[in-house]
């Protein structure tokens, strides 16, 4: 079965500045997401996760620019060029068919709003045929939807807890059943109590509504549970892109086997946790070539080199990329980064 794509990003580039002080954040980020699907992306703080979003989205703030590439947003009106887009016609998509939740809920709402007016403004904006009853209505369902009672539309953002404002968030960005959400750590400094609530309510939403997801975190072990296709991003690229179970049974890039090792199995024997050495470069001060080969056990000569570009691994077919020299067809990979798929870690 042929998956119909609803969002495409191709070779996107985003600076923080420009000339000779600007900073590269993003480089050639090239995604796919279907409709239905959830595509997770990973990665530790500064990796670019939160910029490629807001990019596609044209939410970026300044200094942020785009600097290439291409968004192709397959709406119900037919395709739209994001990064083409006038301001009209990024209003008529925004929120209405393409919504976000933001990270941390605790400044995302209008700490001066109730939340009332906050579930029914992108209403007046987008059904402005509805009545305030309708949108009342409306406003009482969304909260239903995520499990929050009515009496709550009259209380301010700062009189409900943490989980019921992430949740409000969440009713907000379906209030005009879109077909993409952009959940930005939409968990953060939550309970993991809470956590799993929302988490398993916004998966039945999914199956209910039919939206498709993008989920950004830094928490790998949590995209492994909900994704059904996870990009691993480091220090502004790519450098693994694979089926969520392909990247958790055998993964190829020694930084994506370095994400799964540093979370403990809640079953099997007890083993040693080994983390990460080292910590992210500063994007104003990449290394030469790969920019993750400081903190490689397996790096090759050519990696302090040449800055590997998304291939298929040697001998694999399909949708899965992976940005390293050792999977080149040319290099012996070692054992942990040629497991077969099905196998565990």
């Amino acid at each position: 079965m042929t998956l119909e794509p609803v969002l495409e990003v191709r070779d996107l580039c985003v600076d923080y500045g420009v000339g000779p002080g600007g900073v590269r954040a993003v480089t050639n980020a090239t995604l796919t997401l279907h409709k239905g699907e959830v595509l997770g992306l990973a990665g530790e703080s500064g990796s670019g996760k939160s910029t490629l979003a807001y990019a596609v989205t044209r939410l970026l703030r300044a200094p942020g620019v785009i600097t290439g590439g291409e968004a192709r947003f397959h709406g119900r009106d037919g395709v739209v060029d994001l990064f083409e887009a006038d301001a009209a016609t990024l209003r008529k998509v925004r929120w209405d068919q393409l919504s976000v939740v933001f990270q941390s809920a605790m400044h995302a709402l209008n700490p001066v709003a109730r939340i009332e007016a906050q579930l029914t403004d992108a209403l007046r904006a987008h059904r402005a045929h509805l009545t305030a009853s309708q949108r009342r209505e409306r406003a009482v369902e969304l909260l239903r939807l995520v499990g929050i009672s009515e009496d709550r539309l009259r209380s301010y953002p700062h009189e409900l807890s943490g989980g019921m404002r992430q949740r409000v968030m969440i009713a907000m960005a379906l209030a005009l059943e879109p077909q993409v959400v952009i959940m930005d750590e939409p968990t953060t400094a939550l309970d993991v109590v809470t956590q799993r609530e929302i988490l398993e309510e916004l998966m039945q939403l999914k199956v209910r509504l039919g939206f498709a997801i993008v989920f950004i975190t830094h928490d790998l072990s949590l995209l492994l549970e909900l994704a059904d296709t996870i990009a691993i991003m480091y220090a502004g690229r790519i450098v693994e892109l694979a089926a969520a179970q392909e990247l958790f049974h055998a993964p190829r890039h020694p930084y994506s086997l370095g994400l799964l090792n540093s979370f403990p199995a809640l079953h099997g024997e007890r083993v040693r946790m080994e983390g990460i050495p080292g910590s992210p470069p500063s994007l104003t001060a990449l290394p030469d070539g790969c920019a993750f080969h400081p903190r490689c056990r397996y790096a090759l000569d050519r990696c302090r080199k040449d800055i590997p570009g998304l291939l298929t691994p040697a001998g694999e077919s399909g949708n899965r990329a992976v940005a390293c020299w050792l999977h080149d067809g040319v290099e012996a990979v070692p054992a942990p980064l040629a497991r077969a798929l099905g196998s565990a870690l």
